[in-house]
C-alpha cells in the first residue's frame, strides 16, 4: 500500500483522531505509518494508542516510531506536518516579551491574524522547520504529498509551493463554521449548500443555497429578527471561547464586507474588534473570544486538561479506546484525501493551493483556501470568480 509519515505525532489529542481515522479506512489497509516526534514520552504514547486501536477493530496498518525526522519520511507517500516549533510555550513566551514592550496580545496580533497559534511577525522558527521538512522530502521522498495542518497555514503553504518542487496541500477545518450557522438558524444541514473562498482564516461565503434557493435572505431574517434575542441569552450564557459563528462581530463584518465570514475568519477583522479585552468581549461575548487573554487561558487549560485526559485513557489498559474513541471517521479531511488519490475515488474538499488565476485579485503565486476536486491524477481547481 503507502506509507504515511506524521511529523509532530506527538500531538496526541489531534494523533488519536488521525490513528481512528486511518484504522476506520479499509481501502489503505496494509499500510506503513510512521509516527515521529522529538518528545519521546508523547510519542510512545501515541504509538501505543495506534497499535491497541488497530488491533481492537482489526485494522491491517503497521505503526513504526521514530525521534529521526528523516527516518520517518524516507520513500514516504504522504508526509502530514503538524510540528509546531517550540509548542505554545514558545508563542507564549514571544507575547509575554512584546506585551512589556505595549504590543497587546503581542507583536503577532495584526488586523485579519488574531489566530493565537498563527506565527507571523515572529514565526521565523516556525517556517524555518517547515522548510527544513520540505528539503528533507525534496532529497527522501520527492513524490511525496505534503499535507500540511501546522500553522501558519497560509504562509507555510505559500512559502513552501514557491520554494519547493513538492506537492503541498494546506488544510484547515475552519470552513466547517457553516454547521455552526446552519444549525442555530434552525436550518437542516442536509439542505444546505455552502462555498467558502478566501485566505486561510479569511473565508468567505460566497455561496449560500438551502433548499436549492439562495440563502442569504434567511440569513438577513435571521439577523433582522433573532440575531438581539439570540445575543441576549448569549451573552449571558457564553462558556466556549470559540463559539463565535454567529457572533456581533461576525454579523458586522458581513454588512461591512458583503459576504458572511465563516469560522476562523472570525476571530480576525480589523483592531475595531479588538483594542483591549473590554473591546473583545463586546464583539465576541463574555470571554472575548479564543484570543483574547481569557478566552485563550481557557483554551489552553482545556488543552492541559484534555491531554492529561486522553493520557489516562490511553494508559487504562482494562477499558477499549473504542469505548473513549467510537470507531467512526471524524470530519478532518486528512484520511479522505489520502484515500482519494491512493484509490482514485474522487471527491471534494477545502484546501489551501497557490492561487494560479482562482481568485480574480490575488497573484497566482500566493496560496487561496478554495473548494477542490482531489483524485488519483491529484487536485482539480474548480473555482473562478472573485471577493469583494
Amino acid at each position: 500500500m503507502v506509507k504515511i509519515a506524521v511529523i509532530g505525532a506527538g500531538s496526541i489529542a489531534w494523533s488519536t483522531t488521525l490513528i481512528r481515522d486511518l484504522c476506520v479506512t479499509p481501502s489503505l489497509w496494509k499500510s506503513t505509518v510512521s509516527l515521529m516526534d522529538i518528545n519521546e514520552e508523547r510519542l510512545n504514547l501515541c504509538y501505543s494508542a495506534a497499535r491497541r486501536y488497530a488491533s481492537e477493530v482489526k485494522a491491517d496498518l503497521e505503526f513504526k516510531k521514530t525521534t529521526d525526522r528523516r527516518e520517518a519520511v524516507k520513500d514516504a507517500d504522504f508526509v502530514i506536518n503538524t510540528a509546531m516549533a517550540g509548542g505554545h510555550q514558545y508563542y507564549e513566551k514571544m507575547r509575554k516579551v512584546s506585551e512589556k514592550h505595549g504590543y497587546y496580545r503581542g507583536i503577532n496580533s495584526v488586523e485579519w491574524n488574531m489566530v493565537s497559534d498563527y506565527h507571523t511577525i515572529w514565526g521565523y522558527y516556525q517556517l524555518k522547520l517547515m522548510m527544513d521538512i520540505g528539503r528533507d522530502l525534496e532529497e527522501l521522498c520527492p513524490d511525496a504529498w505534503l499535507l500540511l495542518l501546522a500553522n501558519p497555514v497560509f504562509e507555510g503553504t505559500t512559502l513552501l509551493s514557491r520554494e519547493t518542487k513538492l506537492k503541498v496541500v494546506g488544510l484547515c477545518h475552519g470552513h466547517l463554521g457553516y454547521k455552526e450557522m446552519a444549525g442555530i438558524m434552525g436550518l437542516d444541514l442536509k439542505e444546505t449548500e455552502v462555498e467558502s473562498i478566501g485566505l486561510n482564516h479569511v473565508i468567505w461565503m460566497t455561496k449560500f443555497r438551502y433548499k436549492e434557493e439562495d440563502g442569504y435572505p434567511l440569513l438577513d431574517e435571521w439577523i433582522e429578527k433573532k440575531a438581539e434575542d439570540y445575543w441576549k441569552v448569549w451573552m449571558r450564557t457564553q462558556r466556549n471561547p470559540f463559539d463565535l459563528q454567529m457572533s456581533p462581530a461576525a454579523v458586522d463584518m458581513y454588512k461591512r464586507y458583503g459576504l458572511f465570514p465563516i469560522g476562523d475568519s472570525v476571530r480576525g477583522g480589523t483592531w475595531r474588534y479588538h483594542w483591549n479585552l473590554e473591546t473583545k468581549q463586546k464583539w465576541f461575548g463574555p470571554t472575548g473570544g479564543a484570543d483574547s487573554e481569557k478566552g485563550w487561558a481557557i483554551y489552553l487549560e482545556w488543552q492541559r486538561r484534555g491531554i492529561e485526559n486522553i493520557a489516562k485513557r490511553i494508559s487504562d489498559q482494562s477499558t477499549p479506546l473504542t469505548k473513549v474513541f467510537p470507531p467512526r471517521r471524524s470530519e478532518e479531511s486528512v484520511v479522505p484525501i489520502i484515500e482519494s488519490i491512493t484509490t482514485g475515488s474522487r471527491g471534494n474538499y477545502q484546501v489551501n493551493i497557490l492561487n494560479k488565476g482562482m481568485v480574480k485579485g490575488i497573484p497566482d503565486d500566493v496560496a487561496v483556501e478554495v473548494p477542490v476536486e482531489i483524485d488519483r491524477k491529484g487536485v482539480h481547481r474548480m473555482y473562478s470568480g472573485g471577493l469583494p
